[in-house]
């Protein structure tokens, strides 16, 4: 099933390389999960702050529970800092 990823700010450098925008098109297993997602490229789970799923926050401790449908849009960003 295909799903579109979404990564924000430092999360960028996990896209591959030359990737034009901060997203792309991926082709996951179906029912995929968020943390599955997640781990397949790479990037830390201490570096994943918020995680939204169609605009919708998901919780750390559901990641790994929540389950991907064809078309979903998984954007995660890095804890935020600055002043």
């Amino acid at each position: 099933m295909k799903i579109r990823l979404k990564l924000f700010a430092s999360l960028r450098e996990y896209l591959p390389a030359g990737t034009q925008s901060n997203e792309l098109e991926l082709e996951v297993a179906d029912g995929a999960s968020v943390q599955g997602v997640i781990d397949l490229h790479s990037v830390p789970s201490k570096r994943v702050h918020l995680v939204l799923v169609n605009g919708y926050y998901i919780q750390p401790q559901a990641r790994a529970a929540t389950r991907l449908k064809e078309g979903d849009v998984l954007s995660l960003w890095p804890p935020v800092s600055g002043g």
